[in-house]
């Protein structure tokens, strides 16, 4: 797969568009995108393995950072102010470490007491990581303790599911092969 893919911004209320940032390379995929505790938008590019950095109000991301380990990254999320992210092909998690000046260190492995298949969308909240496991059909919370997590299956037989987030006491999740968005209820 060759092309190249951008992040759009659009006004909330009009639709106009704000803003768009073409990643740089010749095959890349914008993949998924958080906010961070700095409030700048953290972006990844799952063919190029990097991760950009948008800073509030600037139109133009930076490289974060670029590892062998993250190509097929893929969801990220920050949960209490770290870095998280997973590698869809990999099936890995992993911790970001940064430095006082926010400078990201070597991506470390957080083991799974059980195989991700496919760690797709993923979002923190509540003290966990929420991710839609497009390879096994399942929705999952994941417990860290240090550097390791425990996988609780939350919803399973869906039709690859690649995006959630959490709102309230509901957790928001889509089903890509199926063509919908569906959630379940999220205990606290």
């Amino acid at each position: 797969m060759h092309g190249q893919s951008a992040l759009r911004g659009f006004d909330l209320t009009t639709g106009a568009p704000k803003l768009r940032w073409s990643l740089p390379g010749d095959n890349t995929a914008c993949n998924d995108f958080a906010f961070g505790p700095d409030r700048a938008l953290y972006i990844t590019d799952t063919f190029t393995g990097r991760i950009y950095k948008l800073p509030t109000g600037s139109s133009t991301a930076e490289l974060f950072l670029e590892h062998p380990l993250l190509k097929g990254v893929d969801g990220i999320t920050f949960l209490d102010g770290t870095l998280y992210v997973n590698n869809v092909l990999s099936g890995k998690l992993y911790r970001i470490p940064a430095d006082a000046d926010g400078k990201p260190g070597q991506p470390v492995e957080i083991a799974t007491d059980q195989p991700l298949k496919g760690p797709d969308g993923m979002r923190a909240a509540y003290g966990k990581l929420f991710v839609a496991e497009n390879g096994a059909g399942v929705i999952a919370s994941l417990t860290i303790n240090g550097d390791k997590a425990t996988v609780t299956v939350l919803k399973e037989g869906l039709k690859r599911p690649t995006g959630i987030e959490p709102a309230g006491d509901t957790l928001w999740f889509t089903e890509i092969d199926a063509g919908k968005a569906d959630s379940i209820p999220l205990a606290k």
